[in-house]
């Protein structure tokens, strides 16, 4: 094929194996938008369900994604017997520690784990600082979220008396023997306890998958300016 002085020779196998990569990354880049979308959508609901009314955590079991991500509140008694350390949790570039206490429901063997705030770490792995718990029945309320806060283990041995590299739910139900909501509440509630709670919501994500996705666009952009190129020739005529 000849157009304007250009020559156009391609094989039949570099051919198809262009056309397949070609069609195979515009798929790819397709499904991460779709990812994109799909994270959006999701995100907009559970801002949609951070936004609405104030509901209280029943004292019969509960299904997580019933709750997840709402407003809830909870009444009873802390149980700081049971209060658990999360190490390596980083505020403002200092290491410090996440303040997980039982709350016991009100006339119910029912409990709810309660994520109380960042504390400092002490000088020492061993000194642990000291945690202010409220006495007598309290109103808690905060964000519903999951139970399983995990970070890298770094060794077998994830628990060291009350310090946890991860919360796990079915882990910590067998170290208490507690009966527990398979939430935990980040706790909202202005209490002068020495903890900070200055909780955010994590992005969708889906800057990730557009960022993806152009990447597939690229490589489908690249595969036709090569394929081209490697075929697509000057013709150089001789004058004789």
């Amino acid at each position: 094929m000849n157009i304007l002085g250009w020559q156009f020779k391609c094989s039949f196998w570099p051919t198809v194996a262009a056309i397949f990569f070609i069609v195979l990354t515009i798929n790819l880049g397709n499904w991460q938008l779709s990812r994109a979308q799909e994270k959006d959508d999701r995100q907009a609901k559970l801002n949609q369900l951070s936004q609405e009314p104030v509901v209280s955590i029943p004292k019969s079991l509960i299904k997580i994604e019933d709750y997840q991500f709402r407003k809830v509140e909870v009444y009873g008694t802390y149980d700081p017997s049971h209060t658990i350390y999360l190490d390596n949790k980083i505020n403002r570039g200092r290491a410090g520690y996440q303040i997980i206490t039982p709350v016991k429901l009100d006339e119910s063997s029912m409990h709810v784990l309660i994520n109380r705030g960042w504390i400092a770490a002490g000088r020492t792995r061993n000194d642990l600082p000291e945690i202010l718990t409220p006495s007598g029945k309290v109103m808690i309320s905060g964000i519903a979220e999951s139970p399983t806060m995990r970070t890298l283990e770094l060794s077998k041995e994830t628990v060291s008396g009350k310090v946890w590299e991860n919360l796990h739910l079915e882990r910590y139900r067998e170290a208490t023997g507690l009966q527990l909501q398979p939430l935990v509440i980040l706790q909202e509630d202005k209490v002068k306890d020495g903890l900070l709670r200055a909780w955010t919501r994590p992005d969708s994500g889906s800057s990730r998958n557009l960022g993806y996705a152009f990447q597939w666009f690229a490589m489908a952009l690249t595969i036709i300016i090569l394929y081209l190129v490697l075929n697509v020739k000057r013709n150089h005529h001789k004058n004789k």
